[in-house]
């Protein structure tokens, strides 16, 4: 679903990530973890076509987000950790907003708004500007506006911040519903446990280099656990 293929990207020409591949499968969710500044960020940002990168190829179901962005972001959904949402408008204003984008019939959008909107809690309350609204309602209507178009690939940097436990818990039976139906999941965390409980597989990554990557099985088959292993990582 994903493929990312010696991917560089610099910044006043420092290079930050060097040459970095990865891979994420039809139907799984991968774990990306690293310490603050690693370069976690700028790797989901340009595999989701926000920033430019200045070598390597990405690639999304198969399709070069170059040569078909439009194609690629159709098919993918980007969670931040901290979403920019137009707060003047309300929240089922900023929801038919991005359906418009997305082309979704009023059929569609009414009923996936319907459905979300209601088992995370914040329906009653799409009425209301978005500045009313708290950090964690923030994150939920991002998450409703993320979900509603059914993306095939969701990108998701630090997903469970501000999320409460019920919240969280929706969310993590989302992502595996997503994958059970074909699509697969991006996300970066600093949270290890919900790495290791969640993830299919893991890639870890440490001053712009991949150091370690494989399966949640592989990559915990030493028995320690995942915080354990991160930490470790500290003397590489």
């Amino acid at each position: 679903m994903l493929q990312i293929e010696n991917l560089v990207k610099k910044y006043d020409d420092k290079e930050i990530l060097h040459g970095i591949s990865l891979q994420v499968n039809d139907g799984e969710i991968c774990g990306f973890i690293g310490h603050n500044g690693a370069g976690k960020t700028t790797t989901i940002r340009c595999a989701v076509g926000i920033l430019p990168f200045d070598g390597g190829t990405i690639r999304i179901d198969g399709k070069n987000i170059l040569e078909d962005p439009i194609w690629c972001k159709s098919v993918t959904a980007y969670l931040p950790d901290n979403p920019d949402l137009y707060e003047s408008l309300t929240g089922i204003q900023y929801l038919n907003f991005i359906a418009d984008i997305f082309e979704l019939t009023s059929e569609k959008r009414t009923d996936k708004i319907t459905e979300l909107a209601r088992e995370l809690e914040i329906y009653d309350m799409l009425g209301d500007q978005i500045r009313s609204f708290s950090h964690g309602q923030k994150q939920k209507l991002a998450l409703v506006s993320a979900l509603m178009h059914e993306p095939r690939l969701l990108v998701l940097d630090e997903p469970f911040v501000g999320l409460d436990p019920k919240a969280a818990f929706i969310m993590k039976n989302r992502l595996r519903e997503l994958c059970d139906n074909g699509g697969s999941v991006f996300f970066s965390s600093h949270v290890l446990e919900v790495v290791q409980n969640l993830c299919d597989q893991i890639s870890l990554i440490k001053e712009g280099n991949i150091i370690m990557q494989g399966t949640t099985e592989q990559i915990l088959a030493n028995g320690e656990s995942l915080e354990q292993i991160f930490l470790n990582t500290e003397n590489l």
